[in-house]
């Protein structure tokens, strides 16, 4: 029986769609371009920074944030903010506290992520991030702090993401439930991918979610 679910953050929760094109604009490239581009590279097996330096060769991710923040100390940049968050999250996040599940969100950000999804108030139980914890998916020490944070016997825990090589396949080797979420570049393209098949569930929407665990119970 399923008791807690928890929640990968990126294309889970939060549309990275206004990030990226706020970096599309400041690598001075059209948005529609540089979404071509990382959905090839993604496409590829690549790593998302290798459309990134496409662009601009020698770009280097620390680098160019800390000059980023340093240019626009005010502005959301490579962060996100509450008009980012996928409409169906706060409906599903409640529906499964209503349903006495334990619900928590973990996923790979930085610091500053876990301070604006605090300050959603989402109906949540604990909000973890990669840095905090100092590992990051797929590693297999994160599910490890996965599990203490849900509290619960791995088989009584749902992990949610959009991946299968960061979220589905670590998680069941942990011993967890797993569901791909369809949304995102990694989303659907990671759904059409043999290894999708090791998810309990591929699910099109949160708002799935609380009645396929009703089923389960």
């Amino acid at each position: 029986m399923i008791r807690s679910v928890v929640f990968d953050v990126g294309e889970t929760l939060i549309d990275e769609t206004r990030i990226f094109a706020r970096w599309a604009d400041r690598l001075g490239v059209p948005q529609l371009a540089f979404f071509g581009l990382m959905g090839a590279v993604l496409a590829e097996g690549r790593q998302l920074t290798d459309a990134f330096r496409l662009v601009k060769p020698d770009f280097e991710i620390d680098a160019e944030t800390a000059a980023w923040l340093a240019e626009e100390p005010e502005s959301l940049r490579e962060n996100f903010g509450s008009e980012d968050l996928y409409p169906d999250v706060r409906p599903a996040l409640a529906a499964l506290r209503e349903m006495g599940l334990g619900v928590v969100i973990a996923g790979n950000q930085p610091l500053q992520a876990a301070s604006a999804l605090e300050q959603m108030r989402l109906p949540v139980d604990a909000i973890h991030v990669s840095e905090a914890w100092g590992t990051a998916k797929p590693d297999p020490a994160f599910f490890v702090h996965v599990l203490e944070a849900a509290g619960r016997a791995p088989e009584e825990i749902l992990y949610v993401g959009d991946r299968v090589d960061n979220d589905v396949i670590p998680a069941k080797e942990a011993g967890m439930r797993a569901a791909l979420l369809r949304r995102g570049m990694l989303g659907y393209l990671h759904s059409g991918r043999p290894e999708a098949e090791r998810a309990d569930v591929v699910l099109d929407s949160l708002e799935e979610l609380p009645s396929w665990i009703a089923e389960q119970r």
